[in-house]
């Protein structure tokens, strides 16, 4: 028997997912979701699909669960995550502006800048990058020398001038025998202004108009190589995030906006259009 899923467009710089309230609908088969309701031309049209859940650990408040547009399940996503503390807030769900949210890559804290009833902006702790990780990146050569940088997932940042190479090179690099998991993959320069232009591939989903752990792994390489200081602009297709990597306490910072699209209702289980 069919019945109907509710869901919620949503956006954070261009980066956009279906956003499901876990708590009140219950999916029949999470692979089938992703890949047909991702579809951009026979679906809803989405980077992938997010479910918003309770907790399952001590200490956070909701969890998140997030699904590639190819249907492979991901770490996390920065930007999914402000677009989460929007839909938590706005929707009544908490009255918080500090949420804590359960991801694979560990509990993130969502701090909200709230005017009148409506977030304006989320920072995400993001916790402390990481450069070494067998299990994500081997080390061996390249075809284009990058900078590893996990930010509870894998990402490889290439400053050149040409960062619509992109297109070409992305699908390659994140499916390259260095990176056992396939990994995310930035095209980024400096701009004379000091902010950082960058295009990204990520994997399970091609060219997206953002990333959010992308911005901050872009961000924590050009630091590491001199290119930038701790705070750094990063502007991608869709939109610019503000990132900073604390002295402080080592964590990554990333502040930016989460947009409703719209709401709707989707047959569930998925039906493919032929």
């Amino acid at each position: 028997m069919m019945s109907k899923i509710k869901f919620t467009k949503m956006h954070g710089c261009g980066n956009d997912y279906i956003y499901v309230n876990a708590m009140e609908n219950d999916i029949t088969d999470l692979y089938a979701a992703a890949t047909v309701w991702s579809d951009r031309h026979k679906g809803i049209g989405s980077d992938g699909l997010v479910l918003i859940d309770k907790a399952t650990v001590e200490g956070a408040d909701f969890s998140m669960r997030i699904f590639n547009a190819d249907g492979s399940e991901a770490m996390m996503c920065g930007n999914a995550s402000r677009c989460i503390g929007k839909y938590l807030y706005e929707r009544g769900l908490t009255d918080k502006t500090e949420i804590s949210l359960q991801t694979l890559s560990g509990i993130k804290t969502l701090r909200l800048s709230v005017s009148g009833g409506i977030v304006e902006s989320v920072t995400v702790d993001m916790l402390e990058p990481a450069f070494e990780d067998e299990e994500l990146f081997t080390g061996c050569d390249t075809p284009m020398q990058g900078t590893f940088v996990s930010m509870g997932n894998p990402h490889y940042v290439i400053f050149t001038n040409t960062i619509d190479q992109v297109a070409e090179l992305g699908p390659v690099l994140e499916r390259h025998q260095a990176f056992p998991q396939r990994c995310n993959i930035e095209f980024a320069r400096v701009e004379p202004d000091g902010k950082i232009r960058t295009r990204v591939w990520e994997r399970g989903s091609g060219i997206t108009e953002a990333c959010g752990t992308g911005a901050c792994a872009t961000a924590v390489a050009a630091a590491l190589t001199g290119r930038a200081g701790r705070a750094s602009q990063i502007v991608m297709d869709g939109g610019t995030l503000s990132i900073e990597w604390s002295e402080a306490d080592n964590h990554v910072y990333m502040t930016g906006p989460a947009e409703f699209v719209f709401d709707g209702e989707i047959t569930d289980p998925p039906q493919p259009s032929l």
